[in-house]
């Protein structure tokens, strides 16, 4: 416990965190208009006539046009963040229309969206403004110099969280034996100038999946030593340029190399800054006189910590939760989101939804394409979940249509990392009477295969 209280009360320089608030903040507002200029407000959360849900947030809805507005705002925040400006009303802010954007679709979900959530609500909690922000300039009584060293650290276990869970998630036989599913993917490159013939061979994929597994494991444990952190940091941006060449992910490779900066010293953030006031005429003196943001033993603050302690540790137990669930993961997905399992599976599905009138025996064959996107209708043909959801959707739209309590089946069939399409929901069962829960779905049929591994 001494230990503890002895860490608590250790400082660094904020300069650190006020490069990361301002480099996040930054990518973050070319992120939004990025999203925006590409029209995909529009085509996914506009256009579609029904979206997926998380489980629990059924009621986080778009509002037609309005859904801009969060958007808007959520730009707007990111761009406060950046330069400081009332941060703790904007990253709250930030936080909450970015997380809500997120929440409007489970359609759209990827790992990246989901660390930005994280890091955003984890900086409602840090001093990111005490040092080169505009907060800082207007109001000198609250500018620090010197932070707690957890501030910072916090940030750092977050991503080494990403990092490490990523590479045990590759640590299975799919990955490892078979170098599923880069096999598949590669050679969808195989266009590319230079290393697209390559692409094709099986030997590279091989080589980039243990590549990937151990660039996973490794990379923390060079950006934290000294000696090695450049070296780390080189491979950082190899590894995350490379994945952008290869893969349609938008900004979060540049994401993981700027955050991957936060392991630098602060001499080589203070460096950073100076050049950027430079650049932009801001008044920046590196060498003033030290002031420290003493870490306040009051109740308060020791709430936060123990919070923020709290978080910490569901962010570490979150992803095993697959573990209570007897089906393979990879098959029924039960706890695979929200748990770092980057590209792992290349999956593609077929599902045909029957919706029958129990009283009158009369039924139909769904279209589906009269209720979702083909974006959408992609993604639901193989996730259990998705698939559970639009039955109770068809259930409640063929009843308001004049049916009796209708029943609706699915005849589904699913490829998993090359292998073949099997059958994969229960033909026999009613879904519209099947609740959604956090308990194991029954009605998924059983794997006929064995993937080893985490």
């Amino acid at each position: 416990m001494l230990h503890i209280r002895a860490y608590l009360n250790t400082y660094t320089h904020a300069a650190t965190l006020a490069f990361f608030r301002l480099a996040f903040g930054l990518m973050m507002f070319f992120g939004i208009v990025r999203f925006m200029s590409y029209g995909w407000i529009d085509k996914f959360y506009i256009k579609p006539v029904f979206h997926f849900t998380y489980y629990g947030f059924s009621w986080v809805k778009p509002y037609g046009v309005f859904t801009y507005a969060a958007f808007i705002v959520c730009g707007l925040s990111a761009l406060m963040v950046a330069v400081g400006y009332k941060y703790r009303l904007s990253i709250i802010l930030f936080f909450l229309t970015f997380t809500y954007t997120e929440l409007l679709d489970k359609t759209t979900y990827l790992n990246h969206y989901y660390f930005v959530s994280v890091i955003s609500f984890a900086m409602i909690f840090l001093p990111a403004n005490a040092y080169f922000s505009a907060d800082a300039y207007k109001n000198p009584n609250k500018a620090f110099t010197q932070i707690p060293r957890w501030t910072t650290d916090i940030l750092k276990l977050l991503l080494a969280i990403v990092y490490f869970y990523a590479g045990l998630a590759k640590l299975n036989t799919d990955w490892l034996i078979n170098a599923m599913p880069l096999k598949i993917w590669l050679p969808g490159n195989a266009d590319l100038p230079v290393i697209g013939p390559l692409l094709t061979k099986q030997w590279v994929a091989y080589t980039f999946s243990y590549a990937g597994a151990v660039y996973d494991l490794g990379i923390v444990f060079l950006l934290l030593y000294k000696r090695t952190r450049w070296l780390g940091f080189a491979l950082v941006v190899i590894f995350h340029i490379l994945t952008k060449i290869l893969f349609p992910i938008g900004i979060f490779p540049y994401v993981m190399i700027v955050a991957s900066l936060l392991f630098f010293s602060a001499g080589f953030h203070i460096k950073v800054l100076g050049y950027i006031a430079q650049l932009l005429k801001l008044p920046f003196n590196p060498s003033a006189e030290a002031r420290i943001k003493v870490a306040a033993n009051t109740p308060l603050y020791n709430f936060k910590i123990a919070f923020l302690a709290a978080f910490i540790l569901l962010q570490l137990a979150f992803p095993f939760r697959y573990l209570f669930y007897p089906q393979e993961l990879f098959w029924a997905e039960e706890g695979f989101r929200f748990s770092w399992r980057v590209m792992l599976m290349e999956k593609a599905g077929y599902a045909e939804f029957m919706v029958s009138d129990p009283v009158t025996g009369k039924g139909l064959t769904v279209d589906n394409s009269k209720f979702l996107t083909p974006f959408q209708e992609k993604q639901m043909s193989f996730q259990p979940d998705f698939i559970l959801e639009y039955a109770h959707f068809l259930h409640d739209h063929y009843q308001a249509q004049g049916m009796h309590d209708p029943e609706v089946r699915v005849s589904s069939y699913v490829a998993l990392n090359g292998r073949l399409s099997t059958l994969y929901i229960d033909p026999n069962v009613n879904l519209a009477k099947q609740d959604e829960s956090f308990l194991h779905k029954t009605w998924i049929l059983p794997f006929r295969d064995t993937i080893k591994g985490f």
